[in-house]
């Protein structure tokens, strides 16, 4: 399971485990006065009554414990019997803070209720989390979801690489094959090619992680593997710490049983991606439903000014220069991307302009859309999908990205966004080439008000239209 699969599924989880206590509660007063039959227990009428405030605590409640003990890690609890043992300690404490705040504010909350409650949220939460467990297991993964493995070395340390991820046997893990330049007897039917084909074996294995386990009298020549593969979006993992060859910055990590160096970890942690990505999805729905008739009121003029497309689909380098459509509404002439040569130009030191003030391929509607940023609104659902989040470093075209240095490529170390520092402090009046510096300020000061400053200052540079064309 990828980690951006296992940040929108751990948000899934915890949308599940509200519903989940919530249901519970309710389904408690349902059955509470059968109870009434027992001498010990106070008769009360059905369905007995819960002040409503209570629905909302409890789920927020059992939530916040369950991120307080990792519950909703993926890679923490991939067996079983870790994941169901973490929930009942999330559990026991959750149950003990309820009773608590009850004591305090609701006193008369049924007793009997609230026993009752217990298990039925406990054997809901197993029931759930077995349930996905199972369609996991019996689900096809599709090859855009495996885990799609080289490992470069076939001696001792790649054979034990080999046999931990036999044992494990995820089920989206697919073992392609050694790369090696020595001819081991114990892998050679295994083996795909030397190191010298690295690039070339990544791309037509469509390998998506790469495990560097060789000895060490093989490191001098690791710096000439891994820059084989700078342009590729693919993981890179080795067992010791050349923390100059990160994109970004390195990790400490568990692979197959094996703590390992990830070379291209995020900038930011996996709970502060969790967070992000929360915070994208609920402002990016609650903009979606406000901006829904512009969206349609902005594609019918398109339609009937331009005709048709509405909207414009372009390849962009995401998160770890992995590539997805970027959707815009149309501003530009039909097939404008096949005169874009005509236009762009190289400045004075190099690099690419391929954005002017008076670019003729743009349409007269067009101009309006992109001084106020409009064109960029059915990006709202590539964030809904995942590819990019509300803030980060703005994707950048493959073409682009090619000509990057090695230090440039460090802004792909976390998720790519609609707005973000440079937005804000110049939009098109700078040059492409400054993006990266402030690209890494915020990637060097990321936090979730940093993002609420950045939404915020975006809103009136975009209502000054300042910088846009």
């Amino acid at each position: 399971m990828n980690r951006r699969f296992s940040i929108n599924f751990a948000i899934l989880s915890m949308l599940l485990d509200a519903l989940t206590i919530a249901f519970s509660l309710w389904l408690s007063t349902i059955i509470r006065p059968i109870l009434n039959s027992l001498s010990f227990i106070k008769t009360m009428q059905s369905p007995v009554s819960i002040p409503p405030a209570v629905y909302w605590i409890f789920p927020v409640i059992w939530v916040l414990i369950y991120l307080t003990i990792s519950l909703y890690d993926g890679k923490r609890y991939l067996r079983v019997v870790d994941e169901f043992g973490a929930l009942t300690l999330g559990m026991l404490i959750a149950s003990i803070s309820a009773a608590g705040i009850l004591y305090l504010s609701y006193r008369d909350f049924s007793r009997a209720a609230f026993i009752l409650f217990l298990p039925i949220a406990y054997i809901f939460s197993l029931l759930w989390r077995l349930g996905v467990r199972i369609i996991f297991r019996l689900q096809k993964v599709p090859i855009s979801q495996e885990k799609r493995i080289l490992i470069v070395g076939s001696g001792p340390m790649g054979q034990k690489v080999l046999t931990h991820i036999n044992e494990t046997s995820p089920l989206n893990t697919v073992f392609l094959g050694f790369v090696d330049d020595k001819n081991d007897i114990h892998s050679a039917f295994s083996l795909i090619g030397d190191s010298s084909e690295i690039k070339e074996l990544v791309v037509s294995k469509q390998a998506t992680d790469v495990i560097i386990a060789l000895p060490y009298s093989a490191y001098p020549q690791l710096s000439l593997i891994v820059q084989q593969m700078e342009e590729l979006p693919v993981k890179i993992w080795v067992a010791l710490g050349f923390f100059d060859l990160a994109l970004y910055k390195t990790t400490i990590d568990d692979f197959a049983g094996i703590p390992m160096i990830d070379l291209r970890a995020s900038a930011i942690d996996d709970y502060q991606l969790l967070v992000k990505r929360s915070f994208d999805l609920f402002f990016c729905t609650l903009t979606l439903i406000l901006v829904l008739p512009l969206l349609a009121i902005i594609s019918l003029i398109i339609l009937i000014s331009d005709g048709r497309p509405i909207l414009f689909s372009q390849k962009r380098a995401g998160s770890n220069g992995r590539i997805f459509e970027m959707l815009k509404f149309r501003s530009m002439i039909r097939d404008a991307e096949k005169v874009r040569s005509e236009v762009q130009y190289q400045d004075e030191k190099g690099n690419i302009i391929f954005k002017s003030r008076n670019d003729p391929r743009v349409t007269p509607f067009g101009r309006f859309l992109r001084r106020f940023s409009l064109d960029e609104l059915p990006q709202l659902f590539n964030i809904l999908k995942g590819d990019m989040s509300l803030v980060g470093p703005r994707p950048e075209l493959p073409e682009l990205v090619e000509k990057y240095q090695p230090w440039q490529r460090k802004r792909f170390a976390i998720p790519q966004g609609l707005t973000g520092w440079w937005q804000i402090h110049g939009r098109s009046d700078k040059p492409m080439y400054l993006h990266t510096e402030d690209d890494i300020y915020y990637i060097q000061h990321y936090s979730i008000w940093l993002d609420l400053f950045i939404l915020i200052n975006t809103f009136w540079i975009v209502i000054r239209g300042k910088g846009a064309y």
